[in-house]
């Protein structure tokens, strides 16, 4: 949920967020132990979490302990778990023994005593609390949303992409390694209900005016898509029959919303044909799929996708393509649950490569569109979002120290994907190409170079130099062009070594493919003018 000043400050703060990181010229020592794949990191395996926490929205105060089990894969006494100040850990237990830690800024390094042999599974026991960071303007600024609906009641919600999720729970804080599975037990005022990743297996009344519920997630889930979201909830569902058979589809918003969600969130089984047919059947069947209404714009919380956008088309009323395309449909519904398929099911390894999560998930907006109103509408969408793209910075970070790339890489990311499509030529072999990323990479953690490698291997076409030009440059390729007494002179410029993308042009009411290269090529033509297919992006300049 990041993009660029632009339309009824769209994205605004994301925007300033990627510019600062992007504007550091260096890092510092905590940059590294948050975005690196430390020593104390790299020895072991995350293999379930138990989070049990106590959420005191009066106090705006937390406490509880993360259950950590883990396999060892290689020797070593010393493990790295992260907690973001003003949150401290008050003790750790293994065994019945308690570890001696030390913390440096967000991170804590534990001291373990018992034997770790390769092989061998363990478990730790991490105990903390505190007042964590209060989000500012989630979902850019991430932490903690302490509000109250309109009737007084406390309306609470968590949102970390970035920042990470130890903001709010100590956890391995680093996108590479996902927990396989994991019990998230949250305890909070009666009368108020906790929504959180998985499926309810069970609410328990407590003695002291609480209820703790108990979520469990049957998936490997990234720490920042897990997520708590506390209300005076009513609840609705339906099932949704698709290519993995029947999918539970549950939605919980706000009381006084119910009756204009379930004429709202039409959208969402509509999304759900869409995006199995593009991408492949939905990746979390066993965790159900949830919409959750949440006091801020919204986020791709795996299988608990929250919901802010007031109930509106578009993002907040708002056409972000300008095309009124964009009104068909509601941003928030469309794109955080393209999520589900690319930063959820497909995840970057490093933050460095998020334009995968947006570059795909934006695209996806103009494939919904697509399915529903054909490819001229699609391609009037994205073509559209163009006037969003400020090519301030690549789409790729700085790696290994937590440092996302421009806030291009949603609507950059996305026309990159389609032009790739072009070049395509063949939409059969396109959808099967998106399928076969979801299904190659299931439940995996990415680099780009896998995605590079796999969109060359299924493609057909050697796209390094493309993908050099679209992620690693600030420069759109320019065909430069002449005509002159029959003969077309053109060529490509702002270009990196070896770009020789081929385009389509229109001459003389004919479609033509041209092959430029950075030298000069010329062709016989009985025309004084070309046009460029829109449907790339390239810029075009006559000489």
């Amino acid at each position: 949920m990041k993009n660029k000043l632009l339309i009824v400050f769209v994205l605004a703060f994301s925007t300033l967020q990627a510019q600062l990181l992007q504007n550091k010229k260096t890092f510092t020592k905590q940059d590294t132990l948050r975005g690196s794949i430390t020593a104390e990191r790299e020895w072991w395996d995350l293999t379930y979490y138990h989070l049990d926490v106590d959420i005191q929205p009066e106090e705006k105060y937390i406490s509880g302990k993360n259950l950590i089990t883990y396999k060892v894969l290689s020797p070593h006494t010393v493990m790295q778990i992260d907690l973001q100040k003003p949150l401290k850990i008050t003790k750790v237990m293994q065994y019945g023994k308690s570890l001696t830690f030390k913390r440096d800024g967000n991170a804590y390094f534990i001291n373990l005593i018992s034997n770790q042999n390769i092989g061998e599974v363990h478990t730790v026991e991490v105990f903390y609390e505190g007042e964590p960071k209060e989000a500012k303007n989630a979902p850019w600024d991430g932490g903690f949303s302490w509000k109250k609906d309109n009737n007084g009641k406390h309306f609470i919600a968590t949102s970390c992409q970035g920042l990470g999720a130890s903001v709010w729970w100590p956890n391995k804080d680093h996108m590479y390694d996902e927990v396989d599975s994991m019990l998230i037990s949250v305890t909070n005022p009666k009368g108020l209900m906790n929504v959180s990743n998985g499926r309810l297996r069970e609410l328990v009344e407590n003695d002291n005016n609480t209820v703790t519920s108990h979520w469990f997630v049957n998936n490997p889930i990234n720490n920042y898509g897990v997520n708590v979201n506390i209300g005076d909830y009513a609840n609705f569902s339906e099932v949704y029959t698709g290519e993995k058979g029947d999918l539970d589809m549950d939605y919980w918003v706000l009381k006084d919303h119910l009756e204009l969600a379930k004429e709202h969130f039409k959208d969402t089984p509509k999304m759900m044909e869409a995006f199995e047919h593009w991408f492949g059947p939905y990746p979390f069947y066993e965790d159900s799929f949830k919409l959750v209404e949440v006091p801020y714009l919204g986020m791709e919380h795996q299988s608990s996708v929250t919901y802010g956008n007031q109930y509106k088309q578009g993002y907040l009323g708002s056409d972000l393509s300008g095309t009124g395309w964009g009104l068909k449909f509601d941003f928030i519904i469309i794109h955080e649950a393209g999520h589900e398929w690319f930063a959820n099911n497909i995840t970057n390894k490093d933050i460095a490569d998020m334009w995968i999560h947006e570059g795909f998930t934006s695209y996806s907006e103009n494939l919904f569109l697509d399915y529903y109103y054909g490819k001229e509408a699609s391609a009037d969408y994205v073509i559209g979002t163009r006037k969003n793209i400020q090519n301030d910075k690549p789409l790729i970070g700085h790696y290994n120290v937590n440092n996302e790339g421009s806030s291009d890489m949603y609507y950059k990311g996305a026309n990159l994907l389609h032009t790739l499509r072009q070049l395509v030529e063949d939409d059969d072999q396109w959808r099967q190409i998106l399928r076969g990323l979801n299904s190659e990479f299931y439940h995996q953690t990415v680099t780009t170079k896998q995605i590079e490698d796999y969109l060359s291997k299924h493609t057909g076409i050697d796209l390094s130099a493309f993908f050099n030009q679209y992620l690693r440059t600030t420069k759109i390729p320019t065909l430069e062009y002449i005509i002159d007494n029959g003969e077309l002179k053109y060529r490509w410029t702002d270009i990196v070594s070896d770009f020789d993308m081929p385009i389509q042009v229109g001459i003389d009411g004919k479609t033509q493919w041209l092959f430029p290269k950075a030298e000069w090529q010329t062709k016989t033509i009985n025309a004084d003018e070309i046009t460029i297919d829109r449907d790339f992006y390239v810029y075009a300049t006559k000489l």
